[in-house]
């Protein structure tokens, strides 16, 4: 594990402690090869750069993350909105007591893209000022690429947590990074987890060229529900009907007619401009038509990260959102098309994502020439691979290429990149290279 990921779990596991702790304590809970010596020289880092309060002296010194202490009640009531407590406390009552609905047409229809918003005006630009992080000229997916292993993690974690999944977000980690399972959690669980890793690799590895389409949504359906719905099922628009539970809404039964509304869902959402506006419109009226036999919610919260991935936004990973909060939310949206609730929810989370993310990249520091030029940096290794390049040879054409496709002042640093690449070069790096591992030992045995 290289040392900046490896600051990222000592972050990550004083993110799990309700109390702070000392670095014995600490040192027990983490798991690899981590020394003492280094993991209270990165303590000290994170002190320095005010993402770690450190309390008490010698062997009674502590440590906790900063902010720490704010309760989970005190988040919690501060999520909704005053407009939003009214559908709130509707959407809490039995269900007994609520109308039974349909889907309702004219809400979509209603829609007028860049005319009808579902974000305030203010809340839009307080969300640009918060998420936006690209320098000129980045490609799409820049940034979601920067903050990569997080965004796995806890866009896994939460979008499964609020689907009832019960790994925590250390044991998430432990899976998505080292395969690791949790004993006597369910196999379901599990798949969850991994199928949402691989639903985020497809939207940043495509990020140049995703878009919000049937077909991404399709296939974000497929990825998350592999192995958990019938096959014929993964991927595809229901034929049958289903119900929702806890809820008095009842969606439609016609493939024909969601497949309809499916195709609408997109035309309508491709002409929103606002990234944030585009990606609540997704997360709601995805979420409402239910076009799937199961995984829904799950698709919604993935296709509202489209617009954030390619226009190189802080993705929201929903993180401090209570799931009882989330459902009645999504309730608000079924029975009364009220889009409030899950609008303050969006942009609490989006908030706290925002400082999250930032803390983390302050952290384990960010190679911005490797994020930037990656696809110039793997189209050189493929080349030198594939053509079989070695020697002085291979140095020269490293240099050539690097004087034909970077800026100058950035040569130095991606030829670095480059170097350091072939040194780690093995069969796990060759993914997307087109190349064969029989071409690639081959190279190797030149070296």
């Amino acid at each position: 594990m290289k040392p900046r990921d490896k600051k990222m779990v000592i972050l990550r596991q004083l993110g799990q402690e309700s109390e702070p702790i000392g670095l014995p304590e600490l040192m027990d809970r983490l798991q690899g090869d981590f020394k003492e010596r280094s993991v209270r020289r990165w303590l000290d880092q994170f002190v320095d750069e005010g993402l770690v309060e450190k309390s008490g002296q010698r062997r009674g010194t502590k440590y906790c993350v900063v902010q720490r202490s704010v309760r989970r009640k005190e988040v919690v009531n501060s999520c909704f909105g005053s407009d939003s407590l009214e559908a709130i406390r509707y959407v809490k009552k039995p269900v007994f007591e609520r109308t039974p609905t349909a889907y309702e047409d004219s809400w979509l229809d209603a829609y007028q893209p860049n005319k009808t918003f579902y974000f305030k005006e203010s809340t839009r630009k307080q969300l640009h000022e918060a998420g936006f992080r690209a320098a000129e000229n980045d490609p799409a997916g820049t940034y979601a690429r920067q903050i990569y292993n997080r965004l796995l993690i806890d866009l896994s974690y939460n979008s499964s947590r609020l689907e009832g999944n019960t790994y925590s977000q250390l044991d998430t980690e432990r899976l998505i990074l080292k395969g690791t399972g949790v004993e006597g959690k369910l196999d379901e669980e599990k798949v969850m987890i991994l199928n949402h890793k691989e639903a985020i690799r497809y939207l940043v590895e495509n990020a140049d060229r995703l878009t919000v389409s049937e077909q991404t949504i399709l296939t974000l359906h497929y990825l998350l529900s592999d192995g958990l719905v019938d096959a014929e099922y993964a991927g595809k628009v229901r034929d049958h009907w289903v119900r929702i539970s806890g809820s008095s809404y009842i969606p439609f039964d016609s493939r024909e007619k969601l497949q309809e509304k499916l195709k609408k869902i997109v035309e309508v959402a491709v002409q929103i401009q606002d990234p944030f506006e585009q990606s609540l419109f997704l997360l709601v009226h995805v979420s409402y038509l239910q076009a799937f036999i199961d995984v829904n919610k799950r698709i919604a919260r993935l296709a509202a990260n489209i617009p954030l991935v390619i226009g190189n936004l802080v993705p929201l990973s929903f993180n401090d959102i209570e799931r009882q909060d989330y459902i009645s939310a999504i309730v608000a949206v079924y029975e009364l098309q009220d889009v409030g609730p899950i609008a303050d929810l969006f942009a609490f989370s989006y908030m706290r994502t925002c400082a999250a993310y930032d803390a983390t990249v302050k952290a384990i520091g960010f190679d911005e020439v490797r994020v930037r030029f990656r696809a110039e940096r793997r189209a050189i290794l493929r080349e030198l691979i594939v053509q079989q390049i070695s020697g002085d040879a291979l140095n020269l054409y490293i240099e050539t290429e690097s004087h034909k496709k970077i800026p100058v002042e950035h040569q130095d640093s991606f030829v670095e990149d480059v170097k350091e690449d072939i040194e780690q070069m093995d069969q796990s790096r060759i993914s997307g290279l087109g190349i064969t591992a029989e071409q690639l030992q081959q190279w190797l045995s030149l070296l």
